[in-house]
């Protein structure tokens, strides 16, 4: 754990105000749920709470289905990181954080696609070698919660109207799941 150097004072409804620096760096929102950890030392640990974190086995094994099926790299994000891929790149792309592009493109609420020329777009800042082919927002009780991606090599030719329409469904199943 590091320290900030930040101190900040309990108020009398219990509250602690997180400073902006931190916010910022750690990509927490107005609203994001924080999960609170303690251990015996008296420590307590905010960790921005992913719902769809929760089903990371799940998710690699739609993500394994997925690259059967159209034969290429396929991945599901939260808001924040990449959390399973299939196909390729899992080296590169896995735990890392997503690009502003790929959260902009969630935040729209709509499927993106590659349609002419190589790709683009990349999936994360960590590695610009891989780029956003198809992204499909997961949605569930009106939030989106992440992303059903297809990905290929920078400069590659985009993905077809095959991995289109897997990375929908499989966006609607995995918040179908998140609401039941």
């Amino acid at each position: 754990m590091k320290a900030t150097g930040i101190v900040r004072r309990i108020d009398d409804l219990g509250r602690v105000v997180i400073p902006k620096e931190i916010r910022r760096t750690m990509r927490i929102r107005e609203g994001d749920p924080l999960e609170i950890f303690t251990d015996r030392d008296g420590e307590l640990i905010f960790k921005k709470y992913s719902p769809i974190g929760e089903l990371t086995d799940f998710a690699a094994q739609v993500c394994e289905s997925l690259r059967k099926s159209a034969d290429g790299i396929a991945a599901v994000c939260d808001r924040d990181s990449v959390i399973a891929v299939a196909g390729g790149a899992k080296k590169e792309l896995l735990e890392k954080p997503i690009s502003p592009q790929l959260g902009e493109i969630m935040d729209g609420r709509s499927i993106y696609r590659q349609l002419t020329g190589g790709s683009t777009l990349p999936v994360s800042p960590a590695d610009e070698r891989f780029c956003l082919s198809v992204a499909a927002p997961i949605l569930a009780e009106g939030d989106v919660l992440g992303s059903v991606l297809f990905v290929t090599p920078r400069g590659s030719a985009p993905s077809g109207e095959v991995e289109y329409k897997l990375a929908q469904a499989a966006a609607l199943f995995l918040g179908k799941q998140m609401e039941s």
